[in-house]
């Protein structure tokens, strides 16, 4: 088997179980569906592994010693940088923001474009859950996460984004902002400047 065919096969074990919020759709599946988005812009097997296997250390009893000694240090590296560190002593709701601002200052000082490939596949995953639950639910479907309030998610959904513009001539960068739009059609865009920042607005 490919270093792919077996991520798919240990997250799968891993995720057993496991629903998403909001949809109750196996975790599994949106773990396949980032690594089908990471695969229209890289063909690195190691990379498109650590799309499948992105929430295994976050979200499931799977460690990241075990997925360095299956998968190798790359690998594992490339799913910490996607890894939030959850502090399940505290209350969830009192720690997203902090979590959220952590992870876009990292993406923000990260230079490994595989990276953004992989935070980008995550998270545009999301924005297309995010959309159908609230074409099928309305506003009503922010209930379901540990943050209710979707201007908080769209801070973070653009601040996101912005750390992500190396990425902004790819059609999967441009779904992201399409469903970023639709969720919040009264909030500004900001266009990339062609040097890795931000001016004025799409």
């Amino acid at each position: 088997m490919t270093i792919l065919d077996r991520a798919i096969v240990t997250a799968t074990r891993a995720h057993s179980g496991g629903l998403r919020k909001g949809g109750g759709t196996p975790c599994i599946l949106h773990s396949l569906e980032a690594a089908a988005i990471c695969a229209t812009m890289t063909d690195d097997l190691e990379v498109l592994a650590a799309a499948v296997l992105h929430d295994t250390v976050e979200d499931t009893d799977y460690t990241a010693d075990q997925l360095e000694r299956d998968f190798g240090p790359r690998v594992a590296a490339l799913v910490a940088a996607d890894t939030e560190e959850k502090r399940p002593q505290c209350d969830p709701a009192e720690t997203w923001r902090l979590r959220k601002q952590e992870t876009i200052c990292r993406l923000q000082a990260e230079q490994r474009i595989e990276v953004k490939m992989l935070v980008l596949s995550d998270k545009l995953s999301n924005l297309r859950a995010m959309y159908q639950a609230f074409l099928t639910q309305g506003n009503a479907f922010w209930a379901c996460f540990h943050q209710k309030d979707p201007l908080e998610h769209c801070w973070y959904y653009r601040e996101v984004g912005a750390a992500l513009a190396p990425l902004a001539g790819l059609p999967a960068w441009q779904e992201y902002w399409r469903l970023f739009h639709e969720l919040w059609p009264t909030q500004p865009i900001p266009k990339p400047d062609g040097k890795g920042g931000w001016s004025g607005v799409l």
